[in-house]
């Protein structure tokens, strides 16, 4: 027998405010996973997401840790014999604020201000990915709330490190792949088409992470002194990335390029259906006036999302601080290259590094140091074992937001997915989120649409009942 879902709706729309300002005080814990902050705040947010999880009447809430990890959060409910189970992810950890001076709200303290599409919460991890949390959190409250119990089985997993990579995952898998087997995995760690546009995503690309050191001399000289004999590492380490692209800004190293997989023909006619905007584009990213976009002639959701891609992240030599007229010792860059669908990252970053040391221009020393590797993933939504879960989801995501769901991909990586997906074996995965093409998730003034935010917990009530008609 199915639960009223009216009551429901009921209890959620009463606990909403409630949600939001459970959110806001979970935001000011700075809880960024990188070296060199603080680490116990992600102690301290795993404790907060705990005691949300106990005050809300899950079951076997635990902070666990394997090996040197950073905290998980462990919790489930599972009374409902002959319903399925859905493992329910999200994570707590953030990336680090960036520059506090660009931020027009404290990074640290969620700032409730009009933006793009109205009102927005602004904060570090406003969106990416403490608000998936509370899309779980509040689907859970309304059905334990309204009716004692909830309709479908769910066990959840608040990740403490996915922010630098997961690199504790695949001990975490050994310790409870089997605690947590279900059969439907639920991520809430994605983004919408746009504001307003629930979306399902179905590819993810894959990442490598690295860092490289380019050293000339053993200490710094002075430029008037020794300028035009003595290389210039910053010069060196700029000649070096450039010549890893073409004009286009594409990955200019064809062993790696020509090993991208052919997309499958359903899937490339989901990504032509999709309208692109480049007007709403250049808004949406922020570009000056000035600049193209790049990508060339290539349908531009394959561009973002089924090819490679290669960013500097940072760049170091010297400090603008600190600049004098000299010749610097060292430059030092940290570059990520996304991989995308069927391609092999553990290969494709063999062939980078290849490149990357023949390239060195002047025999400048070169030190290259691997921080992250994660691999990419695709699903089939329309699958003989993933088209119920799918059209499910479809349903929901239409009942919450008032408008159909669209299938994307995103050009980003989320290294919990495709191990999680074969632990699994072979659930289904739905991917969902609030992030928005104006969220910055990442950048500073990181955002999250209030009004979006409300609709996707309220699809998530949605998608319990769906899910549940399933068992």
């Amino acid at each position: 027998m199915n639960l009223d879902i009216k009551p429901v709706v009921a209890e959620f729309e009463k606990d909403y405010p409630w949600i939001v300002e459970e959110l806001k005080t979970l935001v000011r814990i700075p809880s960024v996973s990188f070296p060199g902050f603080d680490l116990k705040e992600v102690d301290r947010s795993a404790e907060r997401v705990s005691a949300l999880f106990k005050e809300s009447g899950l079951e076997n809430v635990q902070v666990v840790r394997v090996g040197q990890s950073l905290p998980y959060v462990l919790a489930d409910w599972c009374h409902a014999p002959g319903k399925p189970t859905l493992l329910l992810y999200a994570h707590h950890d953030v990336q680090p604020p960036g520059r506090v001076d660009v931020w027009k709200t404290p990074p640290f303290e969620p700032t409730e201000k009009e933006g793009p599409g109205g009102l927005r919460l602004y904060g570090r991890g406003t969106s990416d990915d403490k608000a998936g949390i509370f899309v779980h959190l509040a689907a859970i409250r309304a059905y334990l709330k309204a009716h004692g119990k909830l309709p479908v089985n769910v066990k959840v997993v608040i990740e403490g490190e996915e922010e630098i990579g997961s690199g504790f995952l695949a001990e975490f898998l050994n310790t409870y792949k089997k605690q947590l087997q279900s059969d439907v995995l639920v991520l809430t760690d994605t983004m919408n088409f746009d504001i307003g546009v629930p979306s399902l995503t179905t590819s993810l690309r894959g990442l490598v992470d690295f860092e490289l050191e380019i050293r000339a001399t053993d200490r710094v000289l002075h430029s008037g002194l020794f300028g035009g004999l003595v290389p210039d590492p910053a010069m060196g380490l700029s000649r070096l990335l450039a010549s890893l692209v073409d004009e286009e800004g594409n990955l200019a190293i064809p062993e790696i390029v020509n090993d991208v997989a052919p997309i499958a023909s359903q899937e490339l006619e989901l990504y032509r259906s999709l309208a692109f905007d480049k007007e709403a584009f250049r808004k949406q990213s922020g570009l000056v006036d000035s600049s193209k976009v790049l990508g060339g002639t290539e349908n531009p959701w394959v561009t973002l999302w089924r090819k490679t891609s290669l960013t500097v992240n940072a760049l170091q030599s010297s400090s603008r601080a600190q600049a004098g007229n000299t010749i610097n010792d060292t430059a030092w860059a940290k570059v990520s290259l996304r991989i995308p669908p069927g391609m092999d990252a553990q290969k494709a970053w063999k062939r980078l590094r290849a490149e990357i040391e023949k390239r060195v221009p002047w025999g400048l020393e070169l030190q290259i140091k691997e921080r992250a590797i994660g691999e990419p993933w695709l699903t089939e939504p329309f699958s003989q074992s993933n088209a119920k879960a799918f059209e499910a989801a479809q349903r929901a995501l239409e009942r919450g937001y008032g408008k159909k769901s669209v299938f994307v991909g995103i050009g980003a990586s989320i290294p919990f997915v495709r191990p999680f997906s074969d632990a699994l074996n072979g659930a289904p995965p739905l991917l969902i989120g609030v992030e928005d093409p104006y969220t910055s998730a990442h950048g500073e003034n990181e955002s999250m649409h209030l009004g979006d935010f409300k609709k996707a917990c309220l699809s998530q009530v949605y998608l319990f009942e769906e899910l549940a008609k399933l068992g």
